[in-house]
């Protein structure tokens, strides 16, 4: 599965650095809205601080 990104978020998700979008897509998610991304970004700074 491909990750997708609504159109009602594609503006927000751009403003990412490369890295984070990559980070990102590499999940294969399905970010419908905010909240969604706002969760896998939650996720990423929970692995992160767990190393």
């Amino acid at each position: 599965m491909a990750s997708y990104i609504a159109p009602e978020i594609k503006e927000k998700f751009e403003t990412l650095s490369i890295d984070l979008k990559n980070l990102i897509l590499e999940r294969n998610v399905r970010l419908n809205n905010m909240y969604d991304l706002i969760h896998v970004l939650e996720d990423i700074v929970a692995e992160g601080e767990a190393r």
